[in-house]
């Protein structure tokens, strides 16, 4: 450590003695008081890893203390995570890497053993269950037992890690959510380690392999999503590159009313910044009305950081965050170092704490909150709670704009004597489905929920919410209602703590009784592990062409993510899911129509079982301590008879299983070299997909299903996989063989090369022949064959959603060049650098369609310089012989993304400097 400011310090807290870099110290010579609490956490990061300007600078150093809030981002800096957590869907992949990387540093001249993270990294395994069983007591077993049996391969995969790396720690499955894990029990909020024979505190800092990662900003902790190879690099001891950032204020005033929740609050707050504009930047929650914000409220707005842009949403600590810690059976030690660090650096917040400087602000009175809900496909497309019925109507087009007005809204009572017919509100005109569904004679229609689901990091979290939704349950069954039987419901807890207070407060048989038992502990509906619909209403939606719905508590809706059969997704808090199983129908407005009739006939109303803010405060308060947390998380680590009982391998190198569909050694290192190349320009490349705007990485590179008829589909029945036996995307992300031929092969994705066709397909140009319709897949293998480069052509928001990296590394692998865009999601134009892949930015101005491009032009992309250039030349080769010649923005943003360019991708780097080490 350079220390050229001279801000080396010490703490004594606890009887023990820390080493700190003090921004106090710094402030003699700069006005460190006006920095934003995240400014703050970069600065210190800088301080502690000044190393001379090899990584980190004095000038470094210099522009974050005199931060200018206006500025753009033009600036460089290195920050360096403290830890890593990940979740199996991307972190299996993260440890298939590092094992090839362990083969591949030998091959280079290295040792095995240099593999290893290097700072603490924990992987939680809550991405694998599936709903398969629902609505039954047995439910979390089966589903679990269906699980290990699913996954047998992965979890042996990861017990093997487990035990062949350092710094790596696995939490078994049927445990929780990652990040209610990590706001539960990972976090440290303040760090301290060993070096060179001191003990040094900092802040706890965190890179996460899954976008909402963002929810530990809740409590204080500054970190963010990325994708799986920056995480890998991070955990391999290289700095992450970034641009100094732009910090918005959002200063929250007042108190939620009555009736509205976290869940409607951040709803609110994500259509505002999704409004204002913050992609890129940081975001920063302050005022008054953060004293009557509790943790997990924040922690809710925090979670849905990528829902409104931006990279971070963060709140200060506070006594409020001490309180937390209290509750969550954090240690005394622990507490009173947080408090006494906080203290010492100015990143202590209460009334007196002077109010920071911002690059804008935004103002929110939490007093006007109101009941809402998001969708029917965006997290940001706010509804309110009685707008829901025109919403849902409007978004469905030409598909409902016909038809004559809705009929009745009466719902009849499930209970009377011979189980009569439960009709939702329907769409008059539209053909409905006669089916019989658990003995009961029922008819869909347009509209109708076939989803409710409890489920996601966002709102399970939430004690608020969560027995908000158990009182409502109790409320409702006491009037003698119960759910539509063609619904779908399923409860998927956060943690094993969320069952135990439900208990205690002695709702779970309620929730129960209307459907809502737990099906596992894991992002489970959210993430598109939504499973199967019952037969009858898979039927009925086929054979009517229904457009049916979802109401779930998660923060993704995006189109194909939540079931194949399902169109119209729509966010909601617990409560609100609870509500819509019992209507059955998104085509009611639950602020005027009654949900159902009680035991006498008489209607009953939303209303008339919505649970006040004391009842649910006073269940909290009787509900919820710290010994709840403390028996759950005792070995949180160890893990069930099912983990134990698995079988993994041992060794320093993992031995691959060449007939595994699971777990596959990647090629991303075959043939590599120490010798490093140089950025070339591209020619003759041709166009793969021509897409519009808001293409996620769901619809790059889906979780959900596998069709029996995809090239990945066709290739896992090749091997001898049954399609019962497919499993998901997401599950099979160790092996690149099902992943590369799973890209862009969303069911929802449309190639405008079709006009607005959905599916995976494309026209492949031959050399003589006409142009053939093809699967991505296929016809990217036939230009790879013939030695012809690929481009995809894209709009606005490229990238949006999860940060998944076999969106890039299956883009890569397809032999896809460069992505031309309007715009990038932040996480997943980094992955496609980190793989190799060049990102592009039209002009201002420019997209596609406003060029006339069509996807059959042959593609030039020159004037690169070997990433030197800012601006690239792209050449467009139409086939009646003009050309349509335009700039494109470079986007390889900082000099390191261009070093990691020029070695083919960043675990290339990576690589090659380990093997060095070692040579040298």
């Amino acid at each position: 450590m350079a220390d050229s400011f001279a801000t080396r310090a010490r703490l004594d807290v606890n009887g023990r003695s820390y080493v700190y870099s003090s921004l106090a110290k710094l402030g003699t010579r700069f006005d460190i008081a006006r920095l934003p609490y995240s400014m703050k956490i970069l600065l210190e990061n800088l301080l502690r890893h000044e190393d001379g300007g090899i990584t980190v600078g004095r000038d470094h150093i210099e522009a974050v203390a005199g931060w200018n809030p206006q500025a753009e981002p033009a600036t460089e800096i290195a920050f360096m995570p403290a830890r890593v957590v990940l979740q199996d869907f991307t972190g299996v992949p993260c440890v298939v890497d590092l094992a090839a990387m362990r083969d591949a540093v030998v091959k280079l001249g290295g040792k095995a053993s240099q593999i290893n993270p290097l700072i603490p990294s924990e992987l939680v395994i809550d991405h694998s269950v599936q709903v398969d069983v629902f609505g039954r007591a047995d439910a979390l077993d089966i589903n679990g037992r269906i699980e290990f049996e699913r996954n047998a391969e992965r979890y042996g995969f990861l017990r093997w890690g487990q035990e062949a790396l350092r710094n790596f720690k696995v939490v078994p499955p049927n445990t929780g959510i990652v990040h209610q894990v990590n706001l539960e029990h990972l976090a440290r909020v303040v760090m301290e380690r060993e070096v060179d024979g001191e003990t040094w505190a900092f802040p706890d800092t965190v890179f996460g392999t899954d976008s909402h990662t963002t929810m530990i900003n809740g409590i204080g902790v500054l970190g963010w999503g990325v994708g799986g190879i920056e995480a890998e690099a991070a955990m391999l001891g290289q700095p992450s590159s970034m641009l100094i950032p732009q910090v918005v204020g959002f200063r929250l005033g007042g108190r939620l009313p009555e009736g509205a929740t976290a869940t409607d609050l951040v709803l609110t707050v994500t259509q505002m910044l999704r409004k204002h504009g913050v992609v890129g930047k940081f975001v920063e929650f302050f005022g008054d009305g953060l004293q009557h914000l509790p943790l997990a409220d924040r922690a809710t707005i925090a979670n849905m950081a990528p829902e409104y842009g931006a990279t971070c949403g963060i709140f200060p600590i506070d006594a409020e965050s001490l309180a937390y810690l209290r509750l969550s059976g954090r240690s005394a030690e622990q507490i009173a170092l947080v408090e006494a660090y906080a203290k010492a650096q100015g990143l202590w917040h209460d009334a007196a704490t002077p109010a920071a400087a911002y690059s804008a602000t935004l103002e929110l009175d939490l007093a006007t909150v109101r009941p809402s809900l998001a969708g029917p496909k965006r997290p940001q497309d706010r509804v309110l709670l009685g707008d829901v019925q025109a919403n849902f109507a409007a978004n469905l087009g030409p598909l409902v704009a016909h038809r004559a007005p809705r009929t009745s809204g009466a719902i009849e009572d499930l209970n009377a004597e011979g189980g009569g017919q439960h009709q939702a509100p329907q769409l008059a005109a539209k053909p409905r489905a006669q089916i019989r569904i658990r003995d009961v004679d029922a008819e869909l229609a347009d509209g109708a929920v076939v989803i409710a689901a409890i489920t996601s990091c966002t709102n399970t979290s939430n004690p608020a919410v969560m027995l908000g939704a158990g009182l409502l349950a109790r409320n409702a069954v006491a009037k003698g209602l119960t759910a539509a039987p063609w619904v779908k419901t399923s409860l998927g807890p956060g943690s094993l703590v969320v069952t135990d207070y439900l208990e205690k407060a002695g709702v779970m048989a309620d929730l129960e009784q209307l459907g809502f038992f737990v099906v596992g502990y894991g992002c489970t509906t959210c993430i598109g592990n939504s499973g199967p619909l019952p037969d009858e209403v898979s039927k009925g939606i086929a054979e009517h062409d229904l457009v049916v719905a979802s109401v779930l508590s998660g923060n993704r809706n995006f189109e194909g993510r939540i079931h194949a059969e399902v169109k119209a997704n729509y966010l909601a808090s617990p409560p609100l899911v609870v509500a819509y199983a019992i209507a059955g129908t998104v085509d009611i407005d639950l602020t005027r129509d009654p949900l159902g009739h009680d035991g006498n006939g008489d209607p009953v109303y939303l209303r008339d079982i919505w649970p006040s803010n004391k009842e649910i405060g006073d269940t909290i308060a009787a509900t919820v301590g710290p010994e709840l947390f403390a028996q759950n998380y005792a070995d949180v680590f160890k893990g069930d008879a099912r983990w134990n009982a698995i079988a993994s391998p041992a060794g320093e190198s993992f031995a691959w299983d060449p007939a595994s569909t699971y777990i596959k050694d990647p090629p991303y290192f075959d043939g590599m070299t120490m010798d490093v190349g140089h950025i070339a320009d591209i020619h003759g490349a041709r166009v793969l997909g021509l897409f519009g705007d808001s293409i996620t990485t769901d619809h790059i590179s889906p979780a959900g299903n596998i069709r029996k008829d995809s090239p990945a589909g066709r290739y896992l029945q090749a091997r001898g996989v049954q399609p019962a036996d497919f499993n998901s995307y997401g599950s099979r992300r160790g092996n690149d063989d099902v992943m590369v031929r799973g890209t862009f092969a969303n069911i929802r994705i449309k190639n405008l090369m079709f006009g607005g066709e959905e599916g995976g397909n494309t026209l492949y140009f031959g050399a003589d022949a006409a142009p053939e319709k093809l699967a991505i897949y296929d016809a990217a293998m036939k230009y790879k064959a013939g030695g012809v480069p690929l481009v995809v052509l894209a709009g606005k928001e490229y990238g949006t959603g999860s940060s998944r990296d076999w969106a890039a590394k299956g883009t890569h692998l397809l032999g896809v060049k460069a992505v031309i865009a309007e715009s990038f999601e932040r996480i997943h134009r980094s992955n496609l650098v980190g793989m190799g892949v060049l990102p592009l930015q039209f002009l201002p101005g420019d997209n596609p369609q406003a060029l006339g491009l069509d996807g059959s032009e042959r593609i030039d992309i020159t004037g690169l310089d070997d990433g030197r250039a800012r601006h690239a030349t792209v050449t467009a080769h139409r086939h009646d012989g003009t050309s349509l010649v335009f700039q494109a923005d470079v986007l390889l943003l900082t000099p390191k993304e261009v070093e990691y360019f020029r070695h083919g991708g960043l675990l290339q780097y990576v690589l090659r400097q380990l093997a060095a080490r070692h040579v040298g």
